[in-house]
């Protein structure tokens, strides 16, 4: 690559190119720029910490595994949500937790491995702050019951804000079947709600 050429990337492709021809550091400081963007995402979707931490790991090696096969057609920050969107979905498998869910939700289990030392928990921001206690409860509860492709959609539409276009490009989806899917899991939320927000009227 020419001197140009290099000083032309930005500082994320950069890191990209060089972790695809090896460069372990490269990869590392991939990770840690990125890391925490994974954590939040999975744990708003997982809705629990240890199965988020689990994620992060698996999506990271996910990431080594298939970095030569990103192209660079779509941003890098889409091609990661589609791999932490792609392990919560395929992870899914009978347990205990699907007794806390709507009867057609498969939830999933993922391996245990502490990546604690390294993740930074995610943070409430102001729209949780603003909600009580107890309504946050109920919400966390409601989402916890969305199967699994009705969640993501809803986490990444109305909780990350991404736009319908790069929601559907990461599932893999047409624009009409995530609109579907985002329909049908704020309808739910919103009747599992309906109660607490009677009672507050």
């Amino acid at each position: 690559m020419g001197q140009s050429e290099h000083l032309n990337l930005d500082p994320v492709a950069e890191l990209i190119e060089r972790a695809k021809n090896g460069n372990e550091r490269a990869f590392a400081d991939l990770v840690k720029q990125f890391e925490n963007t994974v954590y939040s995402f999975a744990f708003k979707v997982c809705r629990d910490r240890e199965k988020a931490v689990e994620t992060v790991q698996d999506t990271f090696v996910n990431v080594y595994l298939k970095l030569g096969q990103f192209d660079g057609n779509s941003k890098f920050s889409t091609w990661l949500y589609s791999i932490v969107a792609n392990n919560c979905l395929m992870k899914r498998r009978k347990s205990k937790l699907e007794e806390s869910s709507v009867p057609i939700d498969d939830q999933f289990e993922i391996r245990s491995e502490d990546l604690a030392s390294y993740i930074t928990p995610w943070e409430p921001g102001p729209v949780d702050a603003m909600l009580s206690s107890e309504l946050k409860d109920l919400l966390d509860n409601a989402i916890k019951k969305l199967p699994m492709e009705y969640r993501v959609v809803f986490v990444m539409r109305d909780v990350e804000n991404m736009s319908g276009e790069e929601v559907a490009e990461v599932l893999g989806l047409s624009i009409p079947a995530m609109k579907s899917r985002l329909r049908r899991a704020r309808l739910f939320l919103r009747n599992e709600l309906q109660p607490y927000m009677e009672a507050e009227a």
